[in-house]
C-alpha cells in the first residue's frame, strides 16, 4: 500500500484531510516518541509530524494523531474524566499473509488480545500498541 504522506504534498493532504478525503484516528498514548516508533517501524506508518508531546503518523488514507500527556487532545472532559489509552474501539489495517505478519510482530514481542479468527469476511487479530491501544489486523477472504 503506498502511504498518501509520500505520494502527495503537504498542502495537498492538509485539504484531503480537511474534505475527509483522509480519516483521522486519534490514540491517546503516554509515550509519544514509543508510539511513532511502533506505528513507523512495526506497522509501516509513516511519520507526518510532531510537535512536542503531539504527533501524526499515516497509513494510506489513514491519519493517526498521537495525543501524549499535556496536549489539547488529552485534556480531562469538563465532568472530570480522564482520557486514557486502551478500550476496544480500534482501527483497522487490512494486508495480505496474516499468519507471516502474526509470527513477526510475535518475534518482536507486541502483544496479541487475542489468536486468529477466520470467518466469511475474513481473518482478523487484535494486537496492542505499547500504551494498550487495540489494532485489528485484517486479511480478507481468499
Amino acid at each position: 500500500m503506498t502511504n498518501a504522506s509520500s505520494t502527495i504534498g503537504q498542502a495537498q493532504r492538509a485539504e484531503a484531510t480537511l474534505r475527509n478525503q483522509v480519516v483521522s484516528v486519534r490514540y491517546q498514548v503516554a509515550d509519544v516518541n514509543r508510539a511513532i516508533e511502533f506505528y513507523t517501524q512495526r506497522l509501516g506508518f509513516a511519520l507526518e509530524e510532531r510537535h512536542g508531546p503531539f504527533a501524526a503518523v499515516s497509513l494510506g488514507n489513514l491519519r493517526l494523531i498521537l495525543s501524549g500527556p499535556g496536549t489539547s487532545g488529552a485534556r480531562p472532559m469538563p465532568d472530570g474524566r480522564e482520557q486514557q489509552p486502551g478500550g476496544w474501539n480500534r482501527i483497522l489495517v487490512y494486508g495480505e499473509d496474516l499468519e507471516g505478519r502474526v509470527r513477526s510482530l510475535k518475534a518482536a514481542g507486541v502483544p496479541f488480545r487475542n489468536m486468529i479468527e477466520t470467518g466469511p469476511g475474513g481473518s482478523q487479530v487484535l494486537i496492542e500498541d505499547p500504551d494498550g491501544n487495540p489494532i485489528e489486523l485484517h486479511q480478507p477472504p481468499s
